[in-house]
């Protein structure tokens, strides 16, 4: 999606939600793969949730287009996720609404857990269902 501006939005969640933020990435340039990592630390795991948030038609349209993997994709755009804000789980309900009341649109996308290896990771679980039915 285009890229949005998310201060307003986010200072709201960080006073509305005060001290249960641990992260936010802004999902631009180098998609969710690349970006997410930035804000956790090493030895740390992304796991993303095919299908927990809709993919936007323009994402579709460039896959077929261009015929671009799916893997790709999340490499290269934020296929809708414009910004990522980590949180644990117990403080998800209150982070998220403290962003609704922001005027943001929420999708629980994924979880956090312990990596196989010592470098921050992301992990795309159904990723291809969700693309392609």
């Amino acid at each position: 999606t285009p890229t949005r501006i998310y201060v307003k939005s986010c200072l709201a969640a960080l006073r509305g939600a005060r001290g249960a933020i641990r992260g936010m990435a802004h999902i631009t340039g180098g998609g969710l793969v690349e970006n997410l990592p930035r804000v956790f630390p090493d030895r740390l795991t992304a796991t993303l949730d095919g299908g927990s948030w809709p993919i936007p038609p323009v994402f579709r349209w460039l896959q077929r287009a261009g015929n671009v993997a799916t893997s790709e994709m999340a490499r290269t755009f934020n296929c809708g996720i414009g910004m990522a804000v980590i949180v644990a789980a117990d403080d998800a309900e209150r982070v998220a609404a403290a962003l609704r009341r922001a005027g943001e649109t929420v999708h629980r996308i994924g979880r956090m857990t312990t990596a196989d290896g010592p470098d921050a990771t992301v992990r795309l679980d159904g990723w291809d269902r969700a693309w392609n039915g």
